[in-house]
């Protein structure tokens, strides 16, 4: 082992990912801090904050670090909660993970680690920081310093997440485990006999864990409500059906396929999914198909926020997109309007909820992304 005199504050949630992650930075020579970064839960979610932080404790003193403690209360509230919910009331469908990325382990916790006197900072994330050797220009240009790369792990990858970050964000933050399987995470978690080593992976929200998304909003939002109107089967027909009622549009999500009542059935029912709602009018409006009627209107969608981390996209050059977390990656070609705006063309129709993130990649690098605006 060198010793290299950097100190990295590695972010411990209470899970293996982190705890690996603080493992192999020791074994690099780092002198590493462990970090539990404590943000804000509602009265009506069961706390497990003080578990996931007993965990925590328990890998920093099985591995021989400080641990320290980072107070994200009130930027997690107000940067990830709030937002979350006054883009619901918006009708938007907002992805909570990215803004908990964005607001608070690169935000307030690179903050608090350079206040004590940090280098770096480290997370758990299954995404790669790479500095570029050699010319890596091929079929791109304005190439910067950092790439952000997915995780070695497809399974894994949250590259997804990470779209906002920018070049100053990748200069001082290590991915310790981007380049492994998972399998090989929980390999390394046993060879050093961390508490965590077989504790299962959390689900659900950035730091919130499970929940049903319509129930957290229900206490936020008034439900109200609304008809579900069947889309028309020809393209042209303005008339709408209503064959069932729902408590509130701004609780769905384009492609969703539950959640409203039916009070029409036909003989042969068969799924149907939300492909458009009215916020204004209260009413969704649901088809058989995904796509229906005129699907060349949902292969081009205005981008806002955008944020292109090492290299700007071209004119007419094929990337590929995410507009989901794991969702498939489809072909695109990228049109940047000015610095904060894009128009992104699929090659096949996608359904895409304003206020959803897409993501995009060439080949295993991640470009950055958008917020889709209608």
């Amino acid at each position: 082992m060198i010793k290299n005199n950097k100190t990295v504050f590695v972010g411990v949630s209470g899970g293996v990912d982190s705890s690996v992650s603080a493992a192999i930075l020791i074994e690099q020579g780092y002198n590493v801090v462990g970090v539990f970064i404590r943000t804000w839960t509602p009265d009506f979610i069961k706390c497990t904050w003080e578990d996931e932080r007993r965990d925590a404790m328990r890998v920093c003193a099985h591995l021989g670090i400080p641990f320290l403690e980072c107070d994200a209360e009130k930027e997690y509230k107000e940067g990830v909660a709030d937002y979350m919910i006054e883009e619901y009331k918006k009708g938007n469908t907002p992805n909570p993970d990215v803004m908990c990325n964005r607001e608070v382990k690169f935000g307030v916790f690179w903050k608090f680690a350079k206040e004590y006197g940090a280098d770096a900072i480290a997370t758990g994330h299954y995404a790669q920081n790479n500095y570029p050797v050699g010319d890596s220009t091929k079929s791109r240009t304005k190439i910067k310093n950092y790439e952000l790369k997915k995780g070695i792990d497809n399974s894994k990858d949250q590259s997804y997440f990470l779209w906002t970050l920018k070049q100053e964000d990748l200069a001082h933050t290590l991915f310790p485990i981007g380049h492994l399987e998972k399998s090989e995470v929980r390999k390394i978690a046993l060879k050093y006999k961390l508490p965590t080593a077989v504790k299962k992976d959390s689900q659900g929200v950035c730091f919130l864990g499970p929940l049903d998304m319509k129930d957290f909003l229900g206490h936020y939002i008034e439900s109200k409500k609304g008809d579900v109107l069947l889309a028309p089967k020809e393209p042209g027909d303005n008339k709408r059906e209503v064959i069932g009622t729902h408590d509130g549009a701004v609780f769905f999500t384009l492609g969703e396929r539950h959640g409203f009542t039916l009070t029409k059935h036909s003989e042969n029912d068969k799924p149907l999914y939300v492909v458009a709602k009215n916020v204004e009018d209260n009413t969704i409006t649901v088809s058989e198909n995904l796509i229906n009627n005129t699907p060349e209107q949902f292969k081009k969608y205005n981008l806002e926020k955008t944020n292109w981390i090492s290299v700007t996209p071209e004119d007419n050059k094929i990337y590929k997109a995410q507009i989901r977390y794991h969702g498939e990656y489809v072909d695109c070609d990228v049109k940047i309007l000015d610095k904060n705006t894009a128009i992104i063309n699929f090659d096949k129709p996608m359904l895409v909820s304003s206020g959803q993130s897409i993501v995009v990649y060439y080949e295993n690098v991640c470009l950055g992304g958008g917020v889709v605006s209608y």
